[in-house]
């Protein structure tokens, strides 16, 4: 049911929103508590795991004794789950509790399996709604829900909108020509999609003689699942196309598809902090470091009833800012700017593939799309970045590769090995959902 509040009232929960972190530090405090306890009381695995760490519950006095307890990772959700029951040792509910199980894409290995039971999934998209608030969405809003309903954690999102009581489009993951129709018929104001979908249908668009600034009503594109959304060229490029903003979201299918979302000061994504606990460690050592230092972003939940996640590992590399933001919110804003898993060293010189995208999408003569190659050579690590020219360039292909080196090279600090140069639509790395940019071929990484 839609709350009941005025379109022009910034804040769809001033309360939470704007709460002083000391008093969101207390509430924190009281449902870490709650929630280790009840972790270690219904869980065969915490019960098990903190047992063997020497950790109980009661040694929770502060914030910052979450410290002394142990770790989880995709691993340990890989080994424990359907060991014992379905959802296995993690869970804390019964399955007949449970009303949604979502996947991970596997994209890392094995999907892992995310249990809620309904009061999870209630709070969820209450939380959804909140964020879709924050980004702009309102009730006289029509919303096309572009993402994938099969498993995905995104999928439920639909109804967040449906909560805030915008008219809410059901359209899913469909073939491009299917969503312009949708576009053009329905005239929806408000699309979610991933970054690089946004852009190739954008794209798509105008080849179908469409101009996506004036022939469409959208005015606000939610993204998510890769992170050109945060990537300022990536994003201006798609506002540009489309005549709209793009907001950046963010979600785990390990915790909810509503953890975080960008405001209007597009200065990282704020957390939703009364029912994320944020750390930033160290990747090597798991050493706890200070808000602003950068590090593996590690999320506990403290409302998350089927299965609690206590201190997990999300592999993302960022830092977290909690000074209060120019949009008044004072929850803490998380920037992703990596994947560990994805960094390679080049010459000492630490190397993200969102790096290559900045440079990638804010160069000119470029379609935008790119693909990296990462292997071994002579003991060393390098790199070659594939792009493409701009439909109808006819600048020379090494003219082309010579720029982008050198625009790469000024970026990161390292030059690339070979940048190959493909006319636009050939490089093949177009997706209707999340593109595969990232080829690691280097076998000291395995």
């Amino acid at each position: 049911m839609a709350k009941d509040i005025p379109y022009d009232q910034k804040y769809y929960d001033p309360e939470i929103e704007c709460i002083p972190r000391p008093e969101l530090e207390a509430m924190q405090l009281e449902r870490l508590k709650d929630m280790v306890a009840y972790a270690y009381e219904n869980t065969v695995y915490y019960k098990r795991s903190f047992d063997e760490a020497g950790v109980h519950p009661e040694d929770i006095q502060t914030l910052a004794d979450i410290e002394k307890f142990p770790f989880i990772d995709k691993k340990t959700e890989r080994d424990t789950q359907h060991v014992g029951s379905f959802f296995g040792e993690m869970c804390s509910v019964p399955e007949e509790e449970v009303v949604f199980m979502a996947t991970s894409s596997g994209s890392t290995g094995v999907p892992t399996v995310s249990p809620f039971t309904q009061e999870d999934f209630d709070l969820w998209q209450d939380t959804e709604a909140r964020l879709f608030w924050q980004a702009g969405m309102r009730p006289n809003d029509r919303y096309v829900h572009g993402l994938n309903f099969a498993l995905y954690v995104g999928g439920p999102d639909v109804i967040g909108a449906q909560r805030l009581g915008a008219l809410a489009i059901w359209v899913g993951a469909v073939p491009s020509d299917r969503l312009l129709f949708v576009l053009k018929q329905y005239q929806p104001t408000v699309i979610w999609t991933s970054p690089s979908y946004a852009w190739q249908l954008g794209e798509k668009a105008k080849e179908k003689g469409f101009d996506p600034r004036t022939d469409f009503s959208i005015h606000t594109i939610i993204v998510a699942g890769e992170p050109g959304g945060s990537i300022k060229s990536t994003r201006e490029a798609i506002e540009n196309l489309w005549g709209a903003k793009v907001v950046d979201f963010f979600g785990l299918s390990d915790i909810y598809g509503a953890c975080a979302a960008m405001c209007e000061a597009k200065d990282g994504l704020h957390i939703v902090e009364d029912q994320i606990l944020v750390e930033t460690v160290d990747p090597n050592t798991g050493e706890v470091l200070e808000p602003g230092q950068q590090g593996e972003l590690v999320y506990t939940t403290l409302m998350k009833k089927a299965r609690p996640m206590i201190r997990f590992r999300t592999g993302d590399i960022g830092y977290v800012s909690t000074e209060k933001c120019e949009c008044g919110r004072t929850l803490a804003r998380i920037h992703v700017t990596g994947r560990k898993d994805e960094m390679f060293i080049v010459g000492a010189v630490n190397v993200f593939p969102t790096d290559i995208e900045y440079v990638v999408r804010a160069e000119k003569g470029l379609t935008g799309e790119y693909s990296i190659r990462v292997y071994d050579q002579d003991f060393t690590t390098k790199y070659e970045v594939s792009v493409e020219r701009a439909q109808g360039s006819e600048e020379p292909y090494d003219e082309v590769a010579r720029r982008v080196e050198n625009a790469l090279k000024t970026h990161t600090g390292v030059r690339p090995a070979k940048v190959i140069v493909y006319d636009a639509g050939r490089l093949g790395t177009s997706s209707e959902h999340k593109a595969s940019r990232f080829v690691d071929e280097r076998t000291s990484s395995k």
